[in-house]
């Protein structure tokens, strides 16, 4: 009885693993960038450079679909050297001690046409904290360069840097702060999809 209760259960499991798929973040077409007020009268522009990301997609169930990505927190960009010193340093993400920004989804849920809603852990600095998703994805192409299909994912979200630990500021004579506190984030990604065990071996035996 027990054996055939195993059984059973593997039967049950194979076919969500059968239709998921692992797809890797091509580096060369990965990017996060921010946004953030400055004197509280234009607003800053930034990125980070280094993005790596791996989605287990399982399209006949999407909520079963999940997401990590690791973002290379020394690779920070504003386009001013002196400037991205200071947000590297202890002021800010302390590069030095915590080289590594991440994110893993804990929820997926569909949220319209191509539309999702990914709600995960994002960790900065030594603080995990729930932040949620706006994502839009395409539909899987073919590669013109090479025989594997892509997939583009746009995420966004805003959150309160303090919540953090990014708490640095200094007040302005005039009122208000040098810099705000809510920073809008983007991550635009093409993924490209892994080829399965079995499509490896086939492929290497040809």
């Amino acid at each position: 009885m027990r054996t055939l209760t195993s059984l059973l259960a593997l039967a049950l499991t194979l076919p969500s693993l059968a239709s998921a798929s692992t797809w890797n973040a091509d580096q060369s077409h990965a990017s996060v960038t921010f946004e953030v007020k400055h004197l509280m009268i234009s607003s800053v522009h930034g990125s980070f450079d280094t993005v790596a990301a791996t989605l287990k997609l399982d399209e006949k169930n999407l909520a079963k679909s999940t997401v990590e990505a690791t973002i290379g927190a020394a690779s920070i960009d504003t386009g001013n050297e002196k400037r991205d010193g200071h947000l590297g340093g202890p002021d800010f993400f302390d590069v030095a001690k915590y080289p590594q920004l991440t994110f893993k989804s804990t929820k997926v849920k569909k949220a319209g046409k191509n539309k999702l809603k990914v709600t995960g852990d994002l960790t900065i600095k030594d603080v995990t904290k729930p932040v949620t998703l706006d994502v839009v994805y395409t539909q899987a192409v073919k590669s013109p360069f090479a025989p594997v299909n892509l997939r583009g994912f746009t995420a966004t979200t805003t959150i309160d840097r303090t919540k953090w630990g990014l708490t640095w500021n200094k007040a302005l004579e005039t009122g208000g702060v040098v810099v705000g506190t809510d920073i809008k984030i983007k991550l635009s990604v093409e993924f490209q999809e892994q080829a399965a065990p079995e499509e490896v071996k086939t492929a290497s035996a040809k």
